[in-house]
């Protein structure tokens, strides 16, 4: 289809339940470095090597680049999660494009809330070892994450296929 139709399509309900499950974690994440801020020494942990150990250190104030970052990237793809006029697709035609906007529209909506529990566990894992309370965010958060993010990244294209 060269001219993609804007069609009005609104949002499922576990789009919505897992926007509000991100956001009460993204706004709890906030609550809870503010919380523990007082009590973070100067130098937090800023980077980490592919065994999840501190590999650098930082000011505890590029703590708060984290839900800068996850804030903005969740604002954008919310918005993009409503132009599904803007997605590529492989085999658009007009039998088939609602359920194509509708798929896509949902793989935003998972992709972009995956990437906040990201962050939101990142924030966490952080504070944990900046306080004392672990030695690191373990060697199973980023493969678990990169795992979870492929999966559903793949489930959507597959889905997006059986429906040409």
């Amino acid at each position: 289809m060269q001219n993609k139709p804007i069609l009005s399509i609104p949002k499922n309900a576990f789009a919505k339940v897992f926007d509000l499950v991100a956001l009460i974690a993204y706004l709890g994440s906030i609550a809870y470095i503010i919380v523990v801020w007082s009590k973070l020494p100067d130098q937090v942990p800023a980077h980490f090597n592919a065994l999840g150990e501190v590999d650098r250190w930082g000011s505890k104030w590029e703590l708060i680049l984290l839900p800068i970052i996850s804030g903005f990237l969740a604002l954008f793809l919310s918005f993009l999660e409503k132009h599904p006029e803007w997605h590529n697709y492989m085999n658009l035609n007009k039998n088939n494009v609602e359920f194509q906007y509708k798929n896509s529209i949902l793989l935003i909506n998972v992709v972009k809330n995956q990437c906040v529990l990201l962050f939101v566990s990142l924030s966490y894992q952080i504070v944990q070892i900046a306080l004392g309370n672990a030695d690191s965010p373990g060697k199973l958060l980023m493969p678990f994450f990169l795992f979870t993010l492929f999966a559903s990244i793949v489930f959507f294209i597959v889905r997006s296929f059986k429906h040409k």
